[in-house]
């Protein structure tokens, strides 16, 4: 399973961007997906999880509104994308998936919101 995350760097507040997350290793459309964050000095947390089949969504009240997760089967990849982003999203951003009871994770991405 490999899970190689792209798409972080610098944006002032109130910029977007968007996540990416190739998949390996895996078949990709059987599984659900999630990105955590991880800021400066804090435990690393949930933010959005989209079932295999992409239909429902769910998100952490942090980002709810703000951030929409989607997946593309065809090319093995999530995708976050985050808007009207602030200080507080500043984190290391990582994709996630559980196979059979086992949770694999990224090297992830950092986004840094700084004017």
């Amino acid at each position: 399973v490999q899970l190689v995350e792209s798409g972080g760097g610098l944006v002032q507040p109130g910029g977007s961007l968007r996540l990416s997350c190739a998949a390996s290793g895996f078949t990709f459309s059987s599984y659900a997906m999630s990105w955590y964050r991880q800021a400066p000095g804090k435990e690393r947390e949930w933010v959005a999880r989209i079932p295999n089949t992409g239909r429902v969504t769910n998100y952490a009240d942090s980002v709810k509104d703000r951030f929409t997760i989607s997946r593309d089967n065809a090319k093995n990849t999530v995708y976050l994308q985050m808007n009207s982003l602030n200080a507080t999203d500043t984190a290391v951003y990582y994709c996630s998936t559980v196979i059979a009871g086992r949770r694999y994770w990224g090297q992830g991405t950092q986004v840094t919101v700084s004017s």
